[in-house]
């Protein structure tokens, strides 16, 4: 059953106090307060939606009433009530922030009428902050995992990125969370109450691309029945990411260059420039030096562009980032039965050494497969043969699905020795170690830090930091 809303009638008169609690009571939740002093009181132990509040009152009026409460509780919406009404008057309250103004004597309909607005008004405001607090705990900076000090330094700039309105070009291979930086960007910036607004330039046809960035005005071209909106217009004062930049055809990005330069636009078929108020952010998976050098990406575009370069290292450079990853990930794809999961050891250690060249992308493939046949075990063991190039990922133990290779020990040795093992092509205890691991994974030397403590899944950086996963 859903919660009635509350709602707080103060009136001196007994009469108006009784007729609107039989008026309101079969959808609200009414309280009665007699003087404005007492209200207040009230409200400082209880919460409530709305106030109907008359103007005239012995002790404390209600203006003064209406400035108290949205002092100090500015989500509640106040309505006053007067028998002495005057527009003067309805105008100093509107201006303090009242919802409306009722006059007495009133129809029945007319405070019900007004009350709901009012209620549905404030419901919408939390309605909107949740969803704005949801955004900010799913792409927020805080909530990009990576203790590393690569990650760190990307951490530092993009936050330096977010305090100011500067372009940003964010570089980096595939998979390594471009468009995950560019939302924490986003939400971490003073544009976080506006649009963030994404395109792949890669995705989107060679003749479409323009009216789709910048839009058009009717009978622009043959099918252009109407107008329409570009993804400029539509992330004004918010965020556009432009998705692989080096993409954009070449006489597209001159106009983009203008856009950016003169914060305006002009739609296909129009005659006129329109003001634009955007950030731009944009990435890119490739050489962006080699893409200028080879004419791919107009000099001035790239200039406009890298007012604030950010490189997102690939996951083979931040190893120490997978345990945390792993965890995440687990979290996201098993939910509750999360905590039922134990990584094994010798699987961590595996999957931290793999060169994952799909980066973080491949690494949450890789675990989502883990749980999807891992069925209600509770300890994953490493079984990686063939297969995706992220090879069979982490396995349950026990008896599992018919044909993926379980090894129930690694080499002597522990996972240390995986290293020797893969690279002269040798056997765990049995088990070809080539087998251990993805097709093309590089298995490469690193410092290692304390052994227990990888064995244990924690990355030795982290080891006595006690940082949040």
């Amino acid at each position: 059953m859903a919660k009635k809303p509350r709602v707080l009638v103060v009136d001196d008169e007994p009469v108006v106090r009784d007729m609107l609690v039989k008026l309101l009571a079969p959808d609200y939740e009414v309280k009665t307060c007699e003087t404005g002093a007492e209200a207040v009181e009230l409200l400082r132990w209880r919460s409530v939606d709305a106030v109907l509040s008359d103007i005239r009152m012995p002790d404390m009026d209600g203006m003064e009433v209406l400035r108290i409460i949205k002092a100090d509780w500015p989500d509640t919406e106040v309505i006053l009530m007067t028998a002495f009404a005057s527009i003067p008057q309805a105008v100093a309250a509107v201006k303090a922030g009242a919802y409306d103004y009722v006059h007495k004597p009133f129809e029945p309909d007319e405070p019900t009428l007004t009350l709901a607005k009012a209620v549905e008004r404030k419901q919408l405001r939390e309605q909107a902050r949740m969803l704005r607090e949801q955004v900010e705990e799913k792409y927020g900076l805080p909530n990009i995992i990576g203790y590393s000090e690569p990650m760190q330094r990307v951490y530092e700039l993009a936050r330096k990125a977010a305090e100011s309105d500067a372009t940003v070009l964010l570089s980096g291979e595939s998979g390594t969370g471009k468009e995950l930086f560019a939302r924490a960007i986003h939400q971490a910036s003073a544009r976080r109450d506006h649009r963030f607004v994404a395109i792949n330039c890669a995705a989107v046809p060679r003749e479409l691309i323009e009216s789709e960035l910048f839009g058009h005005v009717r009978g622009a071209f043959t099918g252009a029945s109407k107008s329409k909106q570009g993804l400029f217009m539509a992330a004004d004062e918010g965020t556009l990411f432009l998705d692989e930049i080096v993409e954009l055809v070449p006489e597209l990005q001159v106009k983009t260059t203008r856009a950016i330069q003169e914060k305006e636009i002009r739609r296909v078929g129009d005659t006129t420039d329109m003001p634009v108020d955007v950030r731009i952010i944009a990435a890119t998976n490739q050489d962006l030096e080699a893409a200028r050098k080879e004419g791919r990406l107009r000099e001035d575009l790239y200039y406009r562009l890298s007012v604030f370069p950010i490189h997102l290292p690939p996951l083979r450079e931040r190893a120490e980032d997978v345990p945390g990853l792993v965890r995440h990930f687990l979290r996201q794809f098993a939910g509750a039965r999360a905590e039922e999961y134990e990584i094994d050891p010798a699987a961590l250690a595996l999957l931290m050494d793999c060169s994952w060249p799909g980066n973080v992308r491949e690494l949450r493939n890789a675990i989502e497969r883990a749980v999807v046949v891992s069925g209600h075990r509770t300890r994953c063991k490493p079984a990686f043969r063939g297969g995706p190039r992220y090879g069979r990922a982490v396995l349950p133990g026990g008896n599992g699905p018919p044909g993926l290779a379980r090894p129930e020990a690694l080499p002597a040795g522990g996972p240390d020795n995986v290293q020797g093992q893969r690279a002269a092509g040798g056997t765990a205890r049995g088990y070809d170690t080539r087998e251990l691991l993805p097709p093309d994974a590089e298995v490469r030397p690193r410092p290692r830090g304390d052994k227990e403590a990888v064995r244990q899944g924690i990355a030795p950086r982290l080891q006595n930091q006690g940082r949040k996963g």
